[in-house]
């Protein structure tokens, strides 16, 4: 056992002085709470970045293939179902899941009201897990039966307020177009996603009732919606989707969809580092203080470890040995507090969230691992570098001061 090493675990563990205890602990404490809310400051940012990612995907999907022409109607232009096409993309490993859609303005009326709408058309291979996950009343539509599924709607539950509808309700929901035509609906199931652009605007129903309101080949469709496997791909997704287009079609992400809400979750991580840095200066200037106060505290002790032939760097290291104990420890109880919070939100969803505001009702709570590696990797390595500059206040102590001074 070294000489530093052996000092260093006496006055850490056996020292019998109240005041530096008390520095000790607050020192300890502000570790604690600085790692702490650094681990949910970037939990909280990652899952509340994965909800909001997730909903917007669940329904628009990530890349969408339209017509190349100038319309910005909520209506598509008609394409050909491409099977060629399908076939190259679901052939891609950055692909999941190529689907048919398309979509038409209408107008609800129900119980003395009327609301706008856009129709959302999809068929028997379009992906319903997402929604199933945000149905809050009914089920989704089943396409077994080709006769009713044409008769079924999914509505948010934002619409159902406003109109006062239930599952089971019969709607009629009128499409201008050059003859006005009519269409009876029974409402099969309420989703609720939380996404104001999504549950104001959109109802779910038959991609044939389109095709035959607009009276398209039996061929054509709005156009297709594509999932990818991993997000952070979707440009290289987007870009081999191109090259597999011919020249009539153009593909945009979901990122171009939305520029808004994604914008708005960039800004996100601006804020995560602002609270990063002030935790990180809160610790460190915890222990700069605890550190000066113990080495002031020893001074008669460090000159007479001078005085019995101790060097400078010696004696630095004993201080610098016990300020690794206290950031340890703070640090440990910092990833007990941080860790075992987020884990009792993850689990009882305890903090609650305006929905309209945020998207959500409850703050999101994801954690990883590389996250939670560098934050304690950089936290120790930023608290122990500062730690070196006031533990060369023991070079400034003499032996014949600090022995006159005790």
């Amino acid at each position: 056992m070294s000489f530093s090493y052996f000092v260093a675990n006496r006055i850490t563990f056996k020292s019998k002085r109240t005041f530096s205890k008390l520095i000790v602990r607050i020192a300890i404490i502000g570790i604690m709470l600085g790692l702490g809310v650094m681990i949910l400051s970037l939990a909280i940012v990652r899952g509340f970045k994965t909800e909001i990612r997730e909903k917007i995907r669940g329904f628009a999907g990530d890349i969408q293939v339209i017509k190349f022409d100038l319309n910005n109607s909520p209506e598509n232009s008609p394409i050909r179902a491409d099977t060629t096409f399908v076939k190259k993309a679901t052939a891609n490993h950055l692909i999941t899941k190529v689907m048919p859609f398309a979509t038409k303005p209408g107008i609800i009326k129900a119980n003395g009201e009327i609301e706008g709408v856009v129709l959302k058309g999809v068929d028997k291979d379009y992906d319903w897990s997402f929604f199933k996950k945000n149905i809050v009343a009914g089920s989704v539509i089943d396409f077994k039966d080709t006769v009713e599924s044409k008769k079924e709607l999914l509505i948010s539950q934002t619409i159902a307020n406003r109109l006062k509808l239930k599952v089971g309700d019969k709607i009629k929901m009128y499409f201008v177009q050059e003859s006005l035509r009519i269409r009876s609906f029974t409402i099969k199931g309420i989703y609720n996603f939380g996404i104001d652009e999504v549950d104001k605007t959109y109802v779910i129903g038959n991609l044939s009732l389109i095709n035959r309101l607009n009276n398209w080949n039996p061929d054509e469709i709005g156009g297709y919606e594509i999932k990818v496997a991993d997000f952070d791909l979707i440009n290289e997704a987007a870009g081999a989707i191109d090259n597999m287009l011919p020249t009539k079609l153009k593909s945009y992400t979901v990122v171009d969809t939305y520029p808004t809400i994604f914008a708005w979750l960039g800004l996100l991580d601006g804020n995560t580092n602002a609270v990063l840095v002030l935790m990180i200066i809160v610790a460190v200037i915890n222990m700069i203080s605890a550190l000066l106060i113990m080495i002031l505290e020893r001074t008669s002790m460090i000159g007479i470890l001078k005085a019995m032939g101790a060097t400078n760097w010696a004696l630095q290291k004993v201080f610098l040995y016990n300020a690794f104990y206290l950031i340890g420890l703070g640090m440990l109880l910092g990833n007990l507090f941080g860790i075992g919070f987020g884990f009792f939100q993850s689990y009882t969803h305890f903090f609650k969230l305006d929905q309209d505001s945020y998207y959500m009702n409850f703050v999101p709570v994801q954690f990883n691992i590389i996250d939670l590696v560098l934050v304690n990797i950089g936290t120790l390595i930023v608290c122990l570098l500062v730690m070196i500059g006031p533990s060369t206040l023991v070079t400034k102590i003499t032996p014949v001061k600090a022995i006159r001074f005790q």
